[in-house]
């Protein structure tokens, strides 16, 4: 076994400087053969020679570019020796050069993953270096595509899964109106560490939830993600008000990586009758209330915070107090998450705040935006004042409920 170095220019512009090389063969006439004309072509090529296949195993490097094998070098066994070194190369390549002019084993051996087949007597020194250089490429090209395709099904993979967790509601009365805006701050990402929930249980009573776990990225998400499902399954059980929270605390507490990570939460249960509703806030913005029809005539106003309570994850034992809200006949709720007022308002560094989006929200009601419509309008408006999209994670649900005496044509 040798390591011999040629260190000539290269022929071909934009050729890598330097191209490592790992030759299978036993012959000693056939190596310095190879080596002359991989020489004479200008081909600059570190060359390290491998008596049989177990020294080739030892000798393979991540530098190594390039396999050439003799399929008649001792242990190998033509083409199933051939397998045994496209399964040891990784990411080389593998050109056959070989004394057995066969045609028949030359399509073999391409076809089993070799990038080419030559014969030695048929081979010269500038048909052998263009021929490593173009199996090298066609290598990289096999490998780039490879990965695309990989990255291409997870991908689908990814996405299919996370638009399988977000929430479908839960809500049988077919005179409420649900509607929903979701996007999460990182690129190319589906979900984020927002999460929304809507149940509506047995007794008629609609059950809205709004959360924000801190952070952006994977781990966030998984965790809302976590924090839904549970809050769901309490809703469904029975369970309401500052006991639901205070098992959702302990669930954050048993599932978050860091005793840092913490979570705001808004959650409203409203009644049966679809007139008032009770609402908990830990460390979370207030929803956005709007009575009456769209119109001139609509009312908008931000709910009180003044009964809140921490956020989870915070603080051992914390209460969340009770806030009674008067719904009356037409109305509207809207959850969101602070992505919605943290935008910047022109070039300075005033944010929108909650009193910006009630301005918003008005003027966009004047105009008869509802529903999806009204949801639209706000982000459109406040990407427009931020002067970009959004970099936070946005989550918007609003229940509507219209009287049938403020419903057109009435």
């Amino acid at each position: 076994m040798s390591t011999i170095s040629h260190q000539t220019h290269p022929l071909t512009p934009g050729t890598e400087d330097r191209i490592e090389l790992l030759l299978i063969d036993d012959d000693p006439t056939d190596v310095l053969m190879v080596e002359k004309m991989l020489a004479d072509s200008g081909l600059d090529a570190g060359i390290t020679v491998a008596c049989d296949l177990d020294a080739a195993r030892r000798m393979l490097t991540r530098r190594t570019q390039c396999i050439i094998v003799d399929l008649s070098t001792p242990g190998i066994d033509r083409l199933e020796g051939l397998r045994q070194v496209l399964a040891l190369s990784g990411p080389a390549a593998v050109v056959v050069l070989t004394g057995l002019d066969d045609g028949r084993l030359g399509v073999q051996a391409v076809a089993a993953g070799a990038e080419d087949y030559l014969v030695k007597q048929e081979v010269d020194g500038p048909l052998l270096a263009r021929a490593i250089r173009y199996a090298i490429e066609r290598k990289r090209s096999e490998e780039t595509e490879r990965r695309l395709v990989e990255a291409r099904i997870l991908g689908r993979e990814n996405a299919r899964l996370e638009r399988g967790l977000l929430p479908v509601p839960l809500i049988e009365d077919p005179t409420l109106r649900h509607h929903t805006r979701y996007r999460p701050g990182r690129r190319r990402a589906l979900l984020g560490g927002d999460f929304y929930d809507t149940v509506q249980t047995e007794g008629g009573a609609v059950h809205m939830m709004i959360g924000d776990v801190c952070g952006h990225g994977p781990d966030e998400a998984a965790l809302g993600v976590q924090l839904r499902m549970a809050w769901r399954t309490l809703v469904l059980a029975g369970h309401t008000g500052e006991q639901l929270l205070g098992t959702l605390d302990t669930v954050l507490g048993h599932e978050r990586r860091s005793e840092e990570i913490f979570t705001t939460l808004c959650m409203v249960t409203i009644a049966p009758s679809r007139r008032t509703a009770r609402m908990h806030l830990a460390g979370h913005p207030a929803p956005l209330l709007f009575r009456g029809a769209p119109g001139a005539g609509g009312e908008v106003a931000a709910l009180p915070d003044y009964a809140h309570g921490p956020a989870l994850g915070l603080v051992p034992g914390a209460e969340w107090p009770t806030t009674e809200i008067d719904l009356g006949e037409s109305w509207g709720l809207m959850l969101y998450t602070d992505g919605l007022i943290e935008g910047r308002v022109g070039e300075g560094s005033d944010r929108l705040g909650t009193e910006g989006l009630v301005g918003l929200a008005r003027t966009a009601r004047t105009r008869g935006a509802a529903g999806r419509s009204l949801i639209d309008a706000l982000v459109t408006e406040v990407e427009r004042l931020n002067g970009d999209a959004l970099t936070d994670d946005l989550a918007v649900l609003l229940l509507s409920r219209q009287a049938e005496s403020d419903r057109p044509g009435r």
